[in-house]
């Protein structure tokens, strides 16, 4: 049987109780990925500076490093990661935004079902 290369995933969100999470419903379909949790956008840019990562779910709105910004950023670092946008500003703006970055935008609140849509995303199947 042809099992996927265990893939590693950013999840970068202020709130721990979002990382609990997010992380938690993408162990329980993807038990052998490794997870790396940051809480801003300026440590998940540090993070990526010395780990390379397969998927990314972000925060937009985080104090600091707004989640767009830090996804720009990390783009250029790592053209390769495909970035999850979460937000429960579901403005339109937000959307053309993650559209811009040629990102999956999926509002919050974070559930099995927002997790489900980044996931399919992560794995090219939208």
């Amino acid at each position: 049987m042809d099992h996927p290369t265990p893939k590693s995933v950013l999840i970068v969100d202020d709130s721990r109780v979002s990382r609990m999470l997010i992380k938690s419903l993408i162990l329980a379909r993807f038990p052998d990925w490794t997870l790396t949790e940051a809480v801003s956008g300026d440590e998940a840019l540090a993070l990526a500076a010395t780990q390379t990562f397969d998927y990314c779910s972000m925060d937009i709105n985080m104090p600091g490093l707004s989640g767009t910004e830090a996804t720009e950023q990390l783009l250029k670092m790592q053209p390769t990661v495909r970035v999850s946008l979460f937000s429960a500003n579901i403005q339109e703006s937000q959307q053309v935004r993650a559209a811009q970055l040629g990102v999956r935008f999926v509002a919050k609140p974070v559930t099995q079902k927002s997790v489900a849509l980044a996931l399919a995303y992560f794995q090219g199947r939208d």
